[in-house]
């Protein structure tokens, strides 16, 4: 019989905010997203010259913990469930340790879409989700090894899912998704008529 191992796993990890934090008012989330955007005229210009569908505060804002205190909340449970993933990769940090780098809002409008991306120089990235409405897109992953699969043939439909190319995860309001910072990633195109809202970060090793 012969042994058959998986070797060189993709973690992700799947957990609510909340578990390792205190629960956040997911009213005052989206109010806080909504009102941020609203009065972040760098940002809005910044999405209108680059071309990015709806609103992001990723290349305007850095201090969201400081800003409102339900973002500190965020970052104070992110700080945990970042650490117990760490612990689930086997990081040996030395006398390091992980440290939020970025922390910015996204609202994605119907019909828009996040194109296939990495986030170089960070550790570990992750989205938390604050308006996720009936119809709005999953997150989509795509297998690191693709750009080695020259000759394969294509995955069976409805095989294993850890011998998928591409997995789609849906995320619910108030769910965090942790994955190291290599691994590529897409938001397909928002067919809700309401906004996509959510929170993503950066982890970086220090």
């Amino acid at each position: 019989m012969a042994d058959i191992k998986s070797l060189f796993v993709t973690r992700l990890y799947h957990a609510k905010l909340s578990d390792l934090g205190d629960p956040i008012d997911p009213d005052e989330l989206e109010a806080s997203c909504y009102s941020i955007a609203e009065d972040d005229e760098a940002g809005q210009d910044w999405c209108e010259r680059e071309g990015y569908p709806g609103y992001t505060s990723y290349a305007s804002l850095t201090d969201l913990p400081w800003r409102f205190p339900v973002f500190a909340q965020i970052k104070e449970a992110l700080d945990k469930h970042v650490a117990a993933f760490a612990d689930e990769l086997d990081f040996d940090l030395g006398d390091g340790h992980l440290e939020l780098e970025d922390l910015w809002i996204n609202i994605l409008p119907e019909g828009g879409t996040h194109s296939s991306h990495l986030h170089p120089h960070s550790v570990i990235s992750g989205t938390t989700y604050v308006s996720m409405p009936e119809g709005t897109s999953a997150l989509k992953l795509e297998d690191p090894r693709s750009a080695r699969m020259m000759a394969s043939p294509p995955r069976k439909k409805g095989g294993r899912e850890d011998l998928q190319t591409f997995i789609f995860v849906k995320p619910r309001v108030g769910d965090v998704f942790l994955w190291e910072s290599w691994l590529r990633h897409e938001v397909p195109m928002n067919m809700s008529e309401d906004d996509r809202v959510s929170v993503s970060f950066n982890y970086k090793w220090v």
